[in-house]
């Protein structure tokens, strides 16, 4: 293939051909039009080419243009090569920089990216739900001006990011606990991390009352134990009025045992999230083991009424379904005047539903307590349940053992009619 010089001098000498063929014959006019008309040829081919290359280029089409012959070939497959690589190059980044962003849409923290003036350049969809953000609407706006808790203008304001900034009633309810902290990256830019701690400040929250509440419900009964004790030792008692001193003794000491082992039970119950075993368990037998133990802790206080509606029994763990159901007996126990009735049923619906229901005709609970009575240590009436021996966790021990055996636990009351707690298990945990 001939170089673009050869081609060159070729047309020339070709333009000076023809001049000294026609000058003797047409004369110097002609001599000269027909040579510029030989050079006027890779002129105009090049003006099509380039105009074609035009139209293409504003098409963003250039890397399908049909490749034109001679000299003009190779620049144009040299530059749709050229397109079609950096083409590729940018397809790439555009596919990286894609991932990258589902990556970060699919991090569980909220992300924003701030410029070296605290705009928004770019933010997930968890940061919109955190702070109430539009991206489209707020992008290069001061995050400092759409979040305008002091707390975090005063942090961005310090520019001492090596410690996080916690931010509560956060959210479209005010109802979250956000844990942030910048990172800077780039030139001056920061990279702002947001994570939800709500569930954690609940958790921590909780633990921080159960320790009160433990603390509170051992420390009476031994002051009491510590008060008699000391009374014992330093006064000359007589033997029936020590007696009366040891008698409430072990009735704070086996208080105390009590809320040590109902601690071990809730313990026990939430450290083990498998369900309950498929073991039969006869409901005839609770029945009576119930009927037995709530003469004995009533002592003839209250009427009893023990039902059993259904001769299906229960699939799963004996001795926890027992605990549970005597939970239940012995609250309405405690919580029911003398003279009260106290119903007990065990009965099987159409569905192969079971049920254990204890309905009492106690003062009741008031609705704004319902919710509650499940969690540990909550009581609606503190002096009283201190009073009847309660623990506080009896309902808690309750639920966790339903949630075994995948029950439910329903709770009904109507202040001054009474209550009523019922255990409703699945078919499943149903059989003959």
């Amino acid at each position: 293939m001939l170089s673009a010089l050869t081609r060159f001098f070729l047309i020339i000498c070709l333009a000076l051909v023809v001049a000294s063929v026609t000058l003797p014959n047409f004369g110097a006019s002609w001599a000269i039009c027909s040579s510029l008309a030989i050079l006027a040829v890779p002129l105009v081919y090049s003006y099509v080419n380039l105009a074609r290359l035009r139209a293409y280029a504003l098409d963003n089409n250039i890397e399908n243009m049909p490749l034109p012959s001679g000299f003009w070939e190779e620049v144009f497959f040299r530059l749709q090569r050229l397109v079609s690589n950096l083409k590729q190059q940018i397809r790439t980044i555009e596919k990286q920089h894609e991932r990258f962003i589902e990556a970060f849409q699919a991090s569980p923290n909220g992300i924003v990216m701030l410029d070296d003036q605290d705009q928004i350049e770019w933010c997930n969809s968890i940061s919109e739900r955190f702070f109430g953000l539009i991206f489209k609407r707020d992008v290069m706006q001061r995050i400092n001006f759409l979040i305008r808790r002091p707390e975090f203008v005063q942090y961005l304001a310090k520019r001492e990011f090596d410690e996080p900034l916690l931010l509560e009633r956060m959210g479209v309810n005010s109802s979250l606990s956000l844990m942030l902290q910048a990172f800077p990256f780039g030139e001056k830019r920061h990279l702002l991390l947001i994570q939800d701690v709500t569930d954690l400040q609940k958790a921590d929250a909780m633990r921080r009352d159960f320790v009160a509440n433990v603390s509170h419900e051992m420390r009476t009964p031994i002051t009491v134990l510590m008060g008699f004790l000391e009374t014992v030792q330093s006064l000359n008692l007589e033997k029936a009025q020590q007696d009366q001193y040891f008698e409430m003794m072990m009735a704070q000491a086996k208080r105390m045992k009590s809320l040590v082992e109902d601690l071990l039970t809730l313990a026990n119950l939430e450290a083990n999230t498998l369900p309950a075993p498929m073991n039969v368990v006869q409901a005839q037998t609770l029945m009576a083991l119930l009927k037995n133990d709530a003469e004995a802790l009533s002592q003839g206080r209250h009427a009893f009424h023990f039902e059993t509606k259904s001769s299906m029994n229960l699939v799963g763990d004996e001795r926890e379904l027992l605990s549970a159901f005597s939970n239940l007996v012995s609250n309405a126990i405690r919580y029911t005047p003398d003279v009260g009735s106290i119903n007990v049923k065990w009965q099987v619906d159409a569905q192969g539903q079971g049920e254990f229901s204890v309905t009492d005709s106690g003062p009741g609970i008031a609705s704004e307590h319902l919710s509650r009575l499940t969690e540990r240590f909550y009581r609606v009436d503190r002096s009283r349940s201190r009073d009847t021996g309660g623990t506080g966790l009896g309902l808690a021990i309750v639920k966790h053992i339903a949630s075994r055996h995948q029950a439910q636990l329903h709770i009904e009351s109507t202040p001054g009619k009474g209550s009523s707690f019922a255990i409703r298990f699945p078919k499943e945990r149903v059989t003959e």
